[in-house]
């Protein structure tokens, strides 16, 4: 059964879980995760989507803060009980926690870089280096994710 969690909702459940990650930075990042939920909607699947629905621009990213540190440790909690995380990284975007998150879960990663994102370069080289999954676009993000998820 399809499954579509947000922060900071629960993620213990008996479906496979996948984490979108990759660019969320509000305003400058397209509304990517909403597309890539719905390409799954008939998979037994749950989806941790770490948009969140009511973040509030004014807390400060600042371990004392609660509500950051809850919503960075249901986003870590995410991504290591997760078997597949797709990365998106949107060319008007830096997405550097994403960045970190690429290098702490490769092993588990499929990448979309599309031509233009400022370092490129870079994730190309350690998509290479590693082995890692990489596609053009959202919608080959998508299908690389349920092609890998029937592989499981």
């Amino acid at each position: 059964m399809f499954k579509h969690i947000k922060p900071l909702q629960k993620t213990e459940e008996n479906n496979p879980m996948i984490f979108l990650a990759g660019s969320i930075e509000m305003g400058e990042a397209e509304m990517w995760q909403e597309k890539a939920a719905k390409g799954f909607i008939n998979e037994d699947v749950t989806i941790l989507n770490p948009r969140r629905d009511d973040w509030d621009s004014t807390w400060k990213s600042q371990i004392k803060n609660k509500q950051f540190r809850d919503q960075v440790e249901w986003e870590l909690s995410g991504l290591e009980n997760s078997v597949i995380v797709l990365f998106y990284f949107d060319i008007n975007t830096k997405s550097p926690i994403s960045l970190l998150e690429l290098g702490l879960f490769h092993k588990k990663a499929i990448v979309c870089c599309p031509k233009g994102f400022w370092k490129k370069g870079n994730v190309d080289i350690v998509c290479k280096h590693y082995n890692i999954k990489q596609v053009n676009t959202l919608e080959q993000l998508i299908k690389a994710g349920k092609k890998e998820l029937k592989c499981l």
